[in-house]
């Protein structure tokens, strides 16, 4: 294998040509577009071929209930093709949509290895949304990731939680941050100018909907003012219900990098994420975090109240607690989550992922494909249509 700066101590071939089939992509803002956008942009600083297919090359309607979300429309054909032309060494999937279920369809049925990816809690989103039950839902996605010969999840905390619902071939992923554009002290924000309010300021950055959990932060009696950074289904709703909150939209770039760094602290009510990039986002900027004792804080934070903030079942006493919290040593701890790091993890996982799915095969089976990569036609992890037990009680 060729020295490269993602290469570490690797000691088996790691793949040159990358497809990322993601059915979450620009035009829409969430830590699943830019955990895709990063990965994407350090592999090929480092030398990696790489395409990411999301739903902006085919027809597309809106998501029931959330209109900001594109499904592409019967992408079968179209997406094998692109598959075919392109000839990856390694193909990963990252959400569960009709993409991704079209290319789960293409590597199963032409014996080719693939790895996935976990990223959203959607029997959670969904129960939060309509009250059905969760266990119907995690049933396909066990289903769905069952045939992958990997799957990646980005904390420990939810790596148990999927074993304990029977998910298999699991290993921990996890994110970074652009300290050089996430840093304290950057000027283009001053709330009282802006909005005319007072301080202390506490923010919320990313969706606004129902499974982010924001009336739990927007009914907290705490002194300051509550501002909220990113739209979503229920913004027009909860601005009409909390008149003295502020409700900014979305904001980027160096807007959203002032916007952390002229706050005092920073408030995650989410029960259902599975990591909370914008948590690493805060801290960058030197910003305290005041979050529940759930996945995602809980793998990010240290334990109970510290010098960069507090997590636990009381979100008011976190937010106190977090106003005395040191910025420095905000910025300081979050030094070790990077995006170099992060696409190391990823190259290292899906090339071991490949190598372990040829070695189960028969090795008189093994050949090379004739579009790229490799092909075995009857190993278990490929061929496997995944878990079918039940998921009762959940």
């Amino acid at each position: 294998m060729a020295p490269d700066r993602l290469s570490g101590r690797a000691t088996r071939p790691s793949p040159v040509r990358i497809l990322i089939v993601t059915d979450a992509w620009y035009p829409q803002v969430n830590g699943v577009v830019r955990t895709v956008s990063r990965l994407a942009e350090e592999l090929r600083a480092a030398g990696r071929t790489v395409a990411v297919v999301g739903p902006h090359l085919f027809r597309t309607v809106p998501c029931p209930t959330y209109p900001e979300i594109r499904l592409s429309v019967l992408p079968g054909r179209r997406l094998a093709r692109m598959i075919e032309d392109f000839r990856p060494d390694a193909l990963h999937l990252v959400t569960e949509g009709p993409l991704g279920l079209a290319a789960r369809r293409w590597a199963i049925r032409n014996h080719r290895c693939f790895t996935t990816s976990f990223h959203t809690r959607f029997p959670e989103y969904i129960q939060a949304r309509t009250g059905f039950p969760t266990g119907l839902p995690y049933r396909f996605l066990r289903w769905f990731h069952g045939a992958a010969a990997l799957t990646l999840v980005p904390t420990p905390s939810l790596l148990r939680a999927l074993g304990d619902r029977g998910f298999r071939h699991l290993e921990c992923w996890t994110r970074g941050v652009d300290a050089h554009r996430f840093r304290p002290g950057q000027a283009g924000c001053d709330w009282h100018t802006r909005f005319g309010v007072k301080g202390p300021y506490l923010l919320y950055v990313g969706r606004v909907a129902v499974e982010k959990n924001l009336t739990a932060f927007l009914d907290l009696d705490v002194p300051g003012t509550k501002i909220v950074v990113g739209d979503g289904p229920d913004r027009t709703g909860l601005a009409a219900r909390y008149p003295d909150a502020v409700f900014t939209g979305y904001l980027d770039g160096a807007d959203l990098s002032a916007a952390y760094a002229a706050s005092d602290v920073f408030v995650f009510p989410s029960l259902t994420d599975t990591f909370g990039l914008v948590i690493l986002e805060a801290l960058s900027c030197g910003l305290p975090v005041a979050a529940f004792d759930v996945t995602g804080p809980r793998d990010i934070l240290p334990p109970g109240v510290s010098p960069v903030g507090a997590i636990g079942p009381d979100l008011r006493r976190n937010v106190l607690a977090a106003l005395h919290g040191d910025r420095a040593m905000c910025r300081a701890y979050v030094a070790r989550f990077g995006w170099d790091a992060c696409a190391r993890m990823f190259l290292d996982a899906i090339a071991r992922a490949q190598h372990d799915a040829m070695m189960r095969a028969r090795p008189d089976a093994i050949r090379p494909a004739q579009r790229g990569g490799w092909q075995a036609p009857s190993p278990a992890c490929l061929l496997s249509d995944g878990g079918t037990a039940t998921d009762s009680a959940r």
